[in-house]
């Protein structure tokens, strides 16, 4: 079948993220939280949803979309998605093979996933794998504050909530401190720095200093994100975890990240990296080379949603990363809500879920 119509619309939500008159803005200095929902429909009238990567660029990558993207897909069939995200790649690679331009092609690979699944009349996780996991853990992902009693304080929201695991966006060590005794001794924590330091010795030592505090792993630590060199020596130090990836740009920039013995965690991203097609890939790329999969998932449509699904389908478990923040208007209202820690995962047909259009 081919593809008729491709819309898309940014779904905006006020929302809060525990932070103090002392500490608003930190790393995310966002006025509403932004969601770029693409609708793609079908010449036999199905109709699925995607997302882009968005926050502060949302409408830079809604306009490639809009200008570049989905003009390209009219007309196109639709039943081999890897083949038709892969052309749209070629045909637009000289725009930039990490950006805006990406990010709108991810968004139309996961509508043409949700449309796939519905014409199957199965949920999306079971044309991914056989795990068919009825709910998947989460772990909450706090913005970064800068205050250790902010940390604190929304740590243990966090715990009260049911989170089992919790991930900081904090660099100076006080706040991670505070993070660890705010938290039970059995809950990991993972720091994602961001890309804060600019020398193997500076990430060396900070790798030293959370050294034995059920750290599972230090996310993207050194400038550049694809300095995998300086990646791959941190890992053979043995202190901590390194995990990397959102900031890579296909599938191809993960084989060499995995083959460099980088990280013990790929992180890929379905809206920035090429959908639920290349989350495929580099799931199977890593379970080959016996490293986890934990994509990097701080969304709140179809790029979480369609997370969900592949984390449902996949052998091995891992949980799903869930942007402590509170939407008043979340764009699927509270279907998607952390219970006990846990996300049920919907059984309907395709994504199983129609985000506020």
């Amino acid at each position: 079948m081919t593809i008729a119509r491709v819309e898309s619309r940014v779904h905006r939500s006020a929302f809060s993220y525990g932070a103090g008159p002392a500490t608003q803005g930190g790393n995310l200095r966002l006025r509403s939280m932004d969601t770029l929902l693409v609708r793609v429909e079908t010449a036999d009238g199905l109709v699925g949803f995607g997302e882009g990567f968005g926050f502060t660029l949302v409408e830079t990558t809604r306009d490639a979309l809009d200008r570049l993207v989905a003009p390209a897909c009219l007309g196109q069939d639709d039943g081999d998605i890897p083949a038709l995200t892969r052309l749209l790649e070629r045909r637009f690679h000289n725009f930039g093979r990490n950006g805006p331009v990406s990010f709108a092609i991810s968004a139309i690979d996961i509508a043409l996933w949700d449309i796939a699944a519905q014409r199957a009349g199965r949920p999306l996780h079971a044309l991914l794998g056989q795990a068919a996991r009825p709910r998947v853990a989460a772990y909450a992902s706090l913005l970064r504050y800068d205050d250790p009693d902010a940390v604190a304080r929304n740590v243990r929201e966090a715990v009260r909530r049911g989170y089992r695991a919790i991930k900081l966006h904090e660099v100076a060590l006080e706040g991670i401190r505070a993070a660890r005794a705010a938290a039970p001794d059995d809950i990991p924590l993972m720091l994602d720095i961001n890309c804060a330091w600019e020398t193997l010795d500076q990430a060396r030592d900070f790798c030293r200093a959370v050294a034995g505090m059920n750290v599972r792993w230090v996310e993207e630590p050194t400038w550049p994100p694809e300095d995998f060199r300086a990646l791959a020596t941190l890992r053979r130090d043995g202190v901590v975890g390194i995990s990397a990836g959102e900031n890579l740009a296909n599938p191809h920039d993960f084989a060499r990240l995995i083959e460099a013995g980088a990280v013990d965690v790929a992180q890929p991203s379905v809206t920035k990296h090429g959908g639920v097609s290349a989350l495929r890939e580099v799931a199977a790329m890593a379970r080959q080379a016996g490293i986890a999969v934990v994509p990097h998932s701080p969304y709140f449509g179809p790029g979480l949603l369609a997370t969900l699904h592949l984390l449902a389908a996949l052998p091995d478990a891992e949980p799903i990363e869930i942007y402590f923040a509170d939407l008043e208007a979340p764009p699927y209202g509270e279907a998607l809500a952390v219970r006990d820690g846990f996300i049920d995962v919907p059984a309907g047909p395709g994504l199983g879920l129609i985000p506020a259009w």
